[in-house]
């Protein structure tokens, strides 16, 4: 394995990300969701398809065996995606980041019920810790539902969208890991661009509009990012276990932080900091069990006779 090079490419790929993200919350001001999806999807296609010419798999990377895999895994990511653009759109920046940490608690029960995984005593208190994380940083925002002020019951929705959008994201990991058995990385990261930009464009009935030139390319920016993060991650997860980089993920949220109060002068709440802290406690905590069952497996396998 390549360790340091892997982190360095998933601190990459995750400060690609949140720039992206920041680029989509300027976006969003000006523009609709779904059309936000289009262009965060539509201009990240030339980046894979360059990286798939530079690796000489353009005429094979993009094949697949499953168009059907890959179409309910596009709705789910889509669908997902929305939701964070939406959440983006009425959220602070680090509150976005925060909830969206829900999503591998989601895969977890997602993973239980689908894919018939076991799921003990051990991780179940993780899941558990993680959703009081999440309702930690939610809570403040799901009062506001009952009060008058229309700004509050604006910043509810932004928190119930966004919280949508984790489960819609859990759901697509989910079609992903089924994908993986017969699909090839570069054709899954293919196929859901394209898939994500016809249903981006499918939203054009529900009120698109031509933005100011400065949105646009904050946008367009968004989708070339996007196709380098993907890359980013790709390559990390190549050079390294799962187990390895995934913690990184959690770096987000500094650099959500910064970029929210220098960029968009959102100050965090004690709330949102604790319960982000207890959601990326529960995602680590999930993470080490999923290594730890890895190795068991390993172990086993190789003291299975005919193994040896």
């Amino acid at each position: 394995m390549h360790t340091a090079q892997a982190i360095l490419f998933k601190l990459g790929s995750v400060t690609i990300f949140v720039v992206m993200s920041a680029l989509i919350k300027f976006g969003t001001q000006h523009v609709p969701p779904g059309q936000a999806v289009f262009f965060r999807s539509f201009f990240a296609i030339p980046i894979i398809l360059g990286w798939l010419a530079a690796r000489g798999d353009l005429a094979t990377g993009w094949r697949t065996r499953d168009p059907l895999g890959h179409f309910w895994r596009g709705i789910m990511g889509t669908m997902a995606m929305g939701l964070f653009f939406a959440g983006l759109a009425l959220l602070p920046l680090p509150e976005v980041t925060a909830i969206g940490y829900a999503t591998p608690i989601f895969i977890t029960v997602f993973a239980a019920m689908f894919l018939n995984e076991r799921v003990r005593a051990f991780r179940l208190f993780a899941v558990g810790l993680g959703l009081i994380g999440v309702m930690i940083v939610m809570w403040p925002r799901l009062g506001s539902f009952s009060g008058a002020d229309t700004g509050d019951a604006v910043l509810a929705l932004g928190a119930v969208v966004t919280l949508g959008g984790a489960i819609c994201a859990a759901m697509a990991q989910v079609y992903i890991r089924k994908l993986t058995k017969s699909e090839n990385t570069a054709a899954i990261v293919f196929w859901f661009s394209v898939t994500s930009s016809i249903l981006g464009l499918c939203t054009i009935p529900f009120g698109w509009v031509v933005p100011p030139m400065n949105a646009a390319l904050a946008l367009v920016a968004a989708g070339l990012l996007g196709g380098v993060g993907q890359i980013f991650l790709t390559t990390s997860y190549r050079l390294a276990d799962a187990a390895v980089v995934a913690p990184f993920d959690y770096a987000s949220m500094l650099f959500a932080l910064l970029i929210g109060y220098f960029i968009f002068d959102e100050v965090p709440t004690v709330p949102m900091l604790i319960g982000a802290g207890l959601v990326i406690f529960a995602g680590i905590l999930i993470i080490w069990r999923e290594r730890q069952l890895g190795k068991q497996r390993t172990s086993r396998k190789a003291a299975t006779p005919g193994n040896v």
